[in-house]
């Protein structure tokens, strides 16, 4: 073998074993789907987003376990202009605070109180069926007046839904249920497995605007304050 050859194939050894790392730093623990189910005086409407929730597995995340995936828009079959819409946004309200984290762990906590005992992360991706999503677990939810508009926001109560959406309107379920990895990277949907979904851009157009729509849109639903960035990840995450 000459010293070429030789080179070329420990550099090729190197960057497989590279890509290889980052496969395994990067690839999801579990998906899972978010479903929302809300009654209308049409019948019930429904809106559902696959998540990623990717474990620290390096040093370089400084230990926080993160989510790819974007907030579940649900249609409710009206003008859209006409606040005829429902977000579930990738954040819950901790007294005070927004919380961006917790998103994380639905899956992992809707499943052990539908079984009555705790899952733990290695397990979660091994279980099976549908389980509601209720209580503290139920992320913050908005309803756009203009879904071109962040302005427009408005905050919406799981247990009150009629008060902003108006009458026949109410809140039917949020579901959870642990969907297979498929072969990520490679996850384009069919027998490679259910891709992240994507697309809000499309329905809330001002997420790809400059400046602070993101957080113009949570001051406008009354909640707390969040810098630029940090707004932006409650709709949407890389």
């Amino acid at each position: 073998m000459s010293f070429i050859s030789k080179w070329a194939g420990l550099l090729g050894l190197l960057a497989v074993l590279v890509i290889g790392d980052q496969i395994r730093i990067n690839r999801p623990g579990h998906k899972y789907r978010l479903t929302v189910e809300v009654t209308t005086p049409d019948g019930i409407r429904t809106g559902s987003g696959i998540l990623a929730v990717v474990p620290d597995r390096n040093y370089n995340r400084g230990g926080r376990t993160t989510m790819r995936g974007e907030a579940v828009f649900v249609d409710l079959g009206q003008d859209l202009r006409q606040g005829k819409n429902l977000v579930a946004l990738l954040a819950h309200r901790q007294g005070g605070k927004l919380d961006l984290d917790d998103i994380n762990y639905v899956a992992l906590r809707a499943y052990g109180a539908a079984r009555g005992n705790r899952v733990s992360f290695n397990d979660i991706s091994r279980q099976t069926g549908i389980v509601p999503v209720q209580g503290e677990l139920i992320p913050v939810l908005v309803s756009f007046a203009d879904p071109r508009d962040p302005a427009s926001a408005r905050l919406v109560a799981a247990d009150h839904a009629e008060t902003v959406l108006g009458d026949g309107y109410a809140i039917h379920s949020l579901t959870a249920e642990v969907v297979p990895n498929g072969f990520w990277p490679i996850d384009f949907g069919g027998v490679l497995g259910e891709p992240v979904t994507r697309g809000i851009d499309a329905k809330l157009p001002w997420l790809a605007a400059p400046g602070d729509p993101a957080a113009t849109a949570l001051k406008a639903a009354g909640l707390p304050d969040l810098g630029a960035a940090e707004a932006r990840e409650a709709f949407a995450r890389k």
